[in-house]
């Protein structure tokens, strides 16, 4: 329940790799962000928390580049929000796309911030039985997707005087049953976001970590039940207002929006209606 509704799909055996050749879905080079703007990279830029980050940032005035796997999605996101958004295809799993992606944004000028929005769960299996396949394809979205977008962005972040920003989870609080590799995964994140701040003590850098409980997104649950809609909808049955994708744009927008100097380390965002993974009020 009080898993993070995350951005981009991962499935258990072998990712889709994109052209390690990153461009704009359309073909087209990406576009440079005007004198002044402020360049965001957000990942799992094509649905969920994403997504709305990508709208959230675009509408409080900053340049968004958009990565994603997911061409189309991405192509539609441009059109949506027009020259403020940069996309690029590109799967953070995989070094040499995640690379030559990295090679298009810096060609684009300098980058305030990094937004590590990807990420997913798969299964709800005991620990006795759960497919290590499963297990290795979280670990290798949630925690060494970021790192690697995290370590090849981190000079150029310090040079604007940047944030690198994380989307964990409250599963990476606290552990429950049948979320072992999940909660494993958001556990590594998160504790990676923490010993990043303590090593960027005395650098011009902020590392922030935001921890959602439960959020509706149309994929997240899905993803994790292999398509299986009436699991999928159970997770969120009953509960009153469970948070939005926007409500997580929210909180990294005005964490963003604060000075350089004042770093948000951790912000723990449930609905009102739940008090932790096994205390959820449902009508």
């Amino acid at each position: 329940m009080t898993e993070q509704q995350t951005t981009q799909s991962v499935t258990p055996a072998a990712t889709q790799h994109v052209t390690p050749a990153a461009t704009s879905p359309a073909g087209q080079s990406a576009s440079q962000p005007a004198d002044g703007d402020q360049r965001a990279v957000v990942t799992g830029a094509s649905s969920g928390i994403g997504a709305a980050t990508a709208r959230a940032l675009v509408a409080d005035g900053w340049h968004v580049v958009a990565l994603a796997r997911r061409a189309e999605r991405l192509d539609a996101l441009a059109q949506e929000l027009g020259d403020a958004v940069e996309p690029i295809a590109a799967d953070i799993t995989d070094e040499s796309s995640a690379q030559a992606a990295v090679e298009t944004i810096l060609a684009g000028g300098p980058v305030k911030a990094l937004v590590n929005c990807a990420g997913g769960a798969i299964g709800k299996d005991p620990v006795a039985t759960a497919s290590i396949d499963d297990w290795r394809a979280m670990y290798e979205l949630n925690v060494l997707g970021t790192l690697r977008m995290t370590q090849k962005l981190l000079p150029a972040l310090k040079k604007s005087a940047g944030t690198v920003l994380v989307i964990s989870s409250t599963a990476g609080i606290e552990p429950y049953e049948g979320g072992a590799g999940y909660c494993a995964s958001k556990f590594a994140e998160r504790v990676m976001a923490r010993v990043l701040r303590l090593e960027m003590i005395g650098e011009p850098i902020r590392v922030v970590d935001i921890s959602p409980g439960m959020v509706h997104t149309d994929e997240f649950s899905m993803h994790r039940f292999h398509g299986d809609a009436a699991k999928a909808a159970a997770v969120y049955a009953g509960v009153p207002d469970p948070l939005k994708a926007e409500d997580i744009a929210e909180c990294v927008r005005w964490a963003l929006d604060q000075p350089d100097t004042v770093d948000i380390d951790s912000i723990v965002v449930r609905p009102r209606a739940e008090g932790s993974y096994t205390k959820v009020f449902r009508k």
